[in-house]
């Protein structure tokens, strides 16, 4: 009997504690609303980044030409595999839309991230998330996360790796509309 009354104070406590932790989430949000992940059809985040060649490479808004932004890591098994296929539908559709490859940089090394680079031989901008805070706003969960985003900076597509025939489709139909 001294048994189960324990285990019941027991489940109580953690009852209790689950109650108390929703409402402090509760007011969290009240004061702080969460920001909602971009979506199919809503505004890209827009969000400004240097490249590993120096340069700055914005995000976001009206732009001349269709975007496809990549979320990846060097330590990524996925992000190897689709990297020529990136490579080769850059090179494919040249001039027509913009790459810009985002390193997760807080989770990886400069030495891997050149090294990857070099050794896909990316011909697209590779930008450095040094603080994750780009993939926290995109609200990336898994890499490699890739965003189709139109000249009006309006998000068409939420990928993950794909077959090259099917990326293919999905980029024309990118460049397409």
């Amino acid at each position: 009997m001294k048994r189960n009354g324990i285990i019941l104070a027991f489940v109580l406590l953690l009852a209790g504690l689950a109650v108390y932790q929703n409402a402090q989430h509760a007011n969290k949000e009240t004061i702080m609303p969460t920001e909602q992940a971009p979506k199919v059809n809503y505004l890209a985040p827009a969000f400004t980044l240097t490249g590993l060649d120096g340069q700055s490479y914005a995000v976001g808004g009206p732009r001349d030409k269709p975007l496809l932004v990549n979320f990846w890591a060097s330590w990524c098994g996925p992000c190897a595999i689709e990297a020529p296929d990136l490579v080769a539908m850059y090179k494919k559709y040249e001039g027509q839309f913009d790459l810009y490859a985002v390193n997760v940089t807080p989770g990886d090394k400069m030495d891997n991230i050149k090294k990857f680079v070099e050794e896909y031989k990316f011909p697209f901008p590779v930008l450095l998330d040094k603080k994750g805070e780009n993939a926290d706003a995109y609200r990336v969960l898994a890499i490699p996360t890739t965003f189709l985003i139109d000249k009006n900076g309006v998000v068409r597509e939420v990928i993950h790796v794909l077959s090259p025939k099917e990326l293919d489709k999905k980029i024309a139909n990118l460049i397409k509309n």
